[in-house]
């Protein structure tokens, strides 16, 4: 429930890019996998960010798709009001996109499903963008600015895509009101409930007490006390919030900001203990805010791209928002950025392609 995998049971997951520091989350494990060459491709999710964080910590492309457009059957019919969708993790715009095309709906049964692709989106990457409109901001919602480091890559994406021939402007979206930050931790408390229900469900038998993280517990106690009302009145509220960047989305193509608000921090530093169970919200929430979750909310496809790294070699990723339903776009601009600034050649230390290391055993 933290941008984050440092699960107690099996300890946590190491950036390959520097094994001192977090993957982000919460589909770090497959993060790691892409990135170090286990694996071409990963299964993700992302409730609130959790295929674009990892994304932008382990230096991989990582596209969030529109609601709907991956099917949730025949286990669900969808998650959390649509705020939750599948896909993956990959290191190339194609390999994202044609496991898209293999994936994607909509199936027998789904209550609802996102507009159908004009073509494939494979043949989407490598298809000219045309020039966008791109709006970009170095500003939290909140008003505050991210790490330097994570500004110096959206300076750098915002000049390639001037350079690549599109149009750059500064706009902020200032619609994050306190409003909806309290409908946004009502849907939160009210989803850690409903996941620990269902396996209490599956289970037959609730959690003993060392089963669960501690942040988990407070969020499944908070959760427990949300009404069928409160989550209904956090619903509405944010699905005006969700006409108003739609409204947003109609004066710019594509919205841009840093994926993440810091670099990945040390290991042990998002983690919560019983005697401060919300000590990894505060400390994860420092590196998640630029709001990633707004496209959780509104249902629009988001992609992070790995364009920049830092003095220490950390990928710094960037955020593009999209229209829903407009996967096409953001795709073509992730092929062209992929063109033009190839990534998948720079590749951390600790991955397949290493040297091997001797080891004598006495």
């Amino acid at each position: 429930m933290v941008p984050a995998c440092e699960p107690a049971l099996f300890g946590p997951t190491r950036n390959p890019w520097d094994t001192s520091r977090s993957t982000s989350g919460s589909s770090g494990g497959s993060a790691a996998a892409v990135a170090s060459g286990m694996v071409p491709a990963a299964h993700a999710n992302d409730l609130g960010g959790s295929i674009r964080y990892p994304a932008s910590a382990c230096g991989l492309f990582g596209l969030k798709p529109t609601r709907g457009r991956n099917p949730l059957g025949p286990e669900y019919g969808d998650a959390v009001s649509g705020w939750a969708v599948e896909h993956a993790l990959t290191r190339s715009v194609r390999d994202s996109a044609a496991l898209l095309d293999a994936t994607s709906g909509p199936a027998p049964g789904d209550p609802y499903w996102a507009p159908p692709p004009v073509r494939p989106f494979t043949a989407e990457v490598g298809a000219d963008p045309g020039r966008l409109r791109i709006g970009y901001s170095p500003r939290t919602p909140d008003g505050t600015l991210g790490h330097p480091d994570c500004l110096a890559a959206l300076d750098d994406a915002a000049s390639l895509c001037a350079q690549l021939g599109h149009d750059i402007v500064e706009v902020d979206f200032t619609g994050v009101t306190p409003e909806v930050g309290t409908a946004i931790g009502t849907v939160f408390n009210a989803a850690t409930a409903w996941i620990l229900r269902y396996w209490i469900r599956r289970l037959g038998r609730e959690p003993g007490p060392d089963e669960i993280d501690p942040l988990t517990r407070a969020y499944w106690d908070a959760g427990q006390r949300v009404t069928a009302a409160d989550y209904l009145l956090a619903i509405e509220d944010l699905q005006a919030f969700g006409r108003g960047v739609a409204a947003f989305l109609t004066d710019v193509d594509v919205w841009l900001t840093p994926t993440l608000s810091s670099p990945p921090l040390p290991i042990g530093e998002i983690v919560s203990t019983p005697d401060e169970p919300m000590r990894a919200l505060e400390r994860g929430g420092s590196t998640v805010a630029y709001a990633g979750v707004i496209a959780n909310i509104t249902g629009n496809p988001a992609m992070s791209v790995p364009l920049w790294w830092n003095a220490e070699d950390l990928p710094i990723g960037v955020h593009f928002l999209g229209r829903f339903g407009d996967e096409a776009t953001l795709l073509r601009l992730a092929g062209q950025l992929e063109a033009a600034r190839p990534w998948a050649g720079r590749v951390p230390a600790v991955h397949a392609t290493a040297e091997p290391v001797t080891r004598t055993f006495s």
